[in-house]
């Protein structure tokens, strides 16, 4: 059982099919933790992982973890009910500890194993609420869990032609539906899968997010849609 009040049963009978990753941006990952089970704090997640790699079950995966807020990924506007959520005890700025996503990896394939979740399905907390949220931010090593098909990155392509409308279009078609301003938009994607990168919108973003609705973008609608 896990240790934090803060949740309640997933909505109209629905079962994860998101993994959602976040970090604390504290220093401390006790005082972390013991905020995501404070009722005054009103957020929790499923699980929290030290820098140590010490997992601690917060909230049973089967019920509804208020830890990603207002956001949209694909057709999915209740991310709460759809998703298992997990904080990693990082402060934005630095490494991921090693002993961290060596825990990380584990319990990834246990969660994907027991709910049938792709790697295609595994985000950011950026991905869903662009511009609201940043986290797990450009330090967190995607690369490493797409080589062990725990996430995926988008293939490296030729430049195509830059447009703001084939951009919109692809990215849409992966996942990124929030209603927000194309630079926002711009700024979510890259920090995903071009960190690092400023700059105005070019063909290699364009190329990445047509990768990716390609190779992606029917998954991302749900069957009941």
């Amino acid at each position: 059982m896990g240790l934090s009040p803060n949740f309640g049963p997933r909505r109209d009978g629905a079962t994860p099919d998101l993994i959602v990753l976040h970090y604390t941006a504290m220093p401390d990952w006790t005082r972390a933790r013991d905020w995501l089970c404070a009722p005054e704090a009103e957020v929790s997640a499923h699980y929290i992982i030290s820098p140590q790699g010490d997992v601690v079950s917060l909230v049973d995966e089967d019920m509804r973890a208020w830890h990603a807020g207002a956001g949209r990924w694909g057709d999915v506007t209740d991310v709460n009910s759809r998703s298992i959520g997990i904080e990693l005890s990082n402060d934005g700025a630095s490494p991921f500890a090693a002993p961290l996503m060596d825990a990380l990896e584990g319990l990834m394939r246990g969660i994907m194993g027991r709910w049938t979740i792709p790697p295609h399905r595994v985000i950011a907390h950026s991905d869903l609420a662009p511009g609201r949220k940043i986290d797990p931010g450009p330090r967190f090593d995607w690369a490493r869990l797409a080589r062990q098909d725990l996430a995926i990155t988008a293939a490296p392509t030729a430049p195509c032609a830059a447009t703001e409308a084939a951009f919109r279009r692809d990215a849409a078609a992966f996942g990124y539906t929030a209603d927000v301003a194309f630079e926002v938009l711009l700024d979510a994607f890259r920090l995903r899968h071009r960190a690092g990168y400023l700059g105005p919108l070019d063909g290699t973003d364009c190329a990445l997010a047509a990768d990716l609705a390609a190779r992606f973008g029917l998954a991302q609608m749900s069957a009941t849609s």
